[in-house]
């Protein structure tokens, strides 16, 4: 663990074991903290506040600028330990180290951008000044789909803002987070600034954020279970709450659209970390004109992908994170066939050529799936596309927003004005149209319902992280 700027194993000596969830192989044992470490964690963070706060934007700049430059030095290094740590297959690693070294750039950036404002006043002798301010400790939580940009996300701009932070990552991923506090480390941000602990058990550390009164502001990207915790836990004490939740993205083809450029982009972006991933479209909805060539050409892309091991060559489709992903999906795709979907490929664990000893589910089509299946209402977090005809524009638009979540969706038309309406009409925080990564560094990042409060990236990344301050001078 990192904790005011020391490396140091838990206080009780315990471990817990890292595997290569493609292989089942023990990476390495991870110190096993708690409360007592986060309490800590806690403390140095708020001492350091002040003194990292009161450096100018420029100076908190540089620091985010050095961290960034060593990113991209050890980017080999880190997509490895993504790759063995996580499973996704290395080039997606790799591109994955970039996206998170673009949010170190951005907000070195967006640092010295910070701006106050004065306002006129109804009185000739008062004068208004705002000023924006850091908000204090944030206490942070990250997912172990995406361990090292999704850290880079949200340090980036608290650190940008003048926040201290303490980070608990998940306890499938601690490695990636270990190398990324190495960076920060070897940057020479100063001790306090940036705290990191690991633990088995993620339930004693969220219990200290939500409780300890030094922590103003907590950020957790999850599952909407724990998150709808976090808020909830956080109304105690009216701390700032960022949450990315979960999503059930809809996928959305025109007959306008060349189904076969879509079914492409379907099965490029239904596959990205094997379907592990909060944007990944859950349901696709094709106009029943163009389903049959759209399902053809996705059959064919899908079935072509190879899973395994993502250090070999070829490899496409990596592991699901654990055994209970695995029952999750099998029990989605079993529910939809009994109730009348087509199985067109996939369906099954993969257990051949040595993928036994991870955890590989076969990429899978559905067809004729409908509103009364598992799958269709839950978030599937897999590599199964699920596909539903649809006939009229409305009737399309009333499925998609048919769920409580709103993060990610998908359009797919080469009508502009039809594109501009399912835009507007789609109740969802983002939606990509004819573009299956609508996302980056510059651009706010966060969905509506119960897919999470606030956004990360862009301008609005940094806000989520500053208190507005008014001042009413009398002069």
């Amino acid at each position: 663990m990192y904790i005011n700027g020391a490396w140091e194993p838990a206080e009780s000596g315990a471990t817990f074991a890292v595997t290569n969830p493609a292989t089942g192989e023990k990476l390495a044992d991870v110190p096993d903290g708690g409360r007592a470490e986060t309490v800590r964690a806690i403390d140095a963070a708020h001492a350091a506040f002040r003194g990292w706060a009161g450096l100018t934007a420029y100076q908190r700049s540089e620091f985010l600028y050095r961290a960034w430059t060593l990113m991209l030095e050890r980017k080999e290094h880190l997509a490895q330990t993504m790759t063995r740590e996580q499973g996704k297959p290395i080039r997606a690693a790799r591109n994955e180290v970039q996206y998170g070294a673009d949010f170190l750039l951005w907000y070195a950036e967006e640092a010295k951008r910070v701006y106050g404002e004065t306002i006129p006043a109804p009185r000739g002798d008062q004068r208004f000044i705002v000023l924006r301010q850091p908000v204090g400790v944030v206490g942070a939580v990250t997912p172990w789909n995406y361990p090292v940009s999704m850290l880079t996300r949200k340090i980036a701009p608290a650190l940008a803002a003048g926040c201290t932070i303490v980070l608990k990552p998940a306890e499938a991923t601690p490695m990636c987070a270990i190398e990324m506090f190495k960076v920060l480390h070897d940057a020479g941000i100063p001790k306090g600034v940036v705290n990191l602990v690991t633990a088995n058990d993620p339930a004693p550390i969220g219990e200290e954020f939500l409780s300890n009164r030094k922590i103003r502001k907590l950020t957790f990207t999850g599952s909407t279970e724990v998150g709808k915790m976090f808020a909830r836990g956080a109304a105690d004490q009216m701390k700032r709450v960022s949450l990315e939740l979960g999503g059930h993205a809809p996928f959305l083809v025109f007959d306008d659209a060349d189904p076969v450029h879509a079914a492409k982009g379907a099965a490029m972006v239904k596959m990205l970390n094997t379907g592990q991933a909060c944007i990944s479209p859950n349901r696709m909805f094709v106009q029943r004109s163009v389903v049959e060539p759209f399902l053809d050409e996705l059959v064919s892309r899908v079935t072509r992908m190879r899973a395994g091991n993502g250090m070999e060559d070829g490899v496409a489709v990596g592991p699901l994170v654990d055994d209970g992903a695995i029952e999750k999906v099998d029990r989605q795709v079993k529910d939809a066939v009994a109730k009348g979907a087509k199985l067109l490929c996939g369906g099954h664990r993969l257990m051949d050529n040595g993928l036994d000893r991870g955890t590989f589910y076969a990429p899978t089509v559905l067809a004729d799936v409908r509103p009364d299946m598992l799958i269709y209402r839950e978030e599937t977090f897999g590599p199964v596309a699920p596909v539903i005809a649809f006939d009229k524009e409305e009737e399309a638009l009333e499925m998609a927003n048919d769920t409580h979540y709103g993060l990610a969706s998908y359009v797919y038309t080469q009508n502009l004005a039809r594109g501009m309406r399912i835009f507007e009409g789609l109740d969802f925080g983002i939606v990509g149209i004819n573009d299956i990564n609508p996302t980056a560094a510059a651009a706010p990042f966060g969905g509506s319902k119960q897919s999470g409060l606030g956004r990360e990236g862009g301008h609005e990344g940094i806000g989520e992280y500053l208190e507005t301050k008014l001042g009413g001078f009398s002069v």
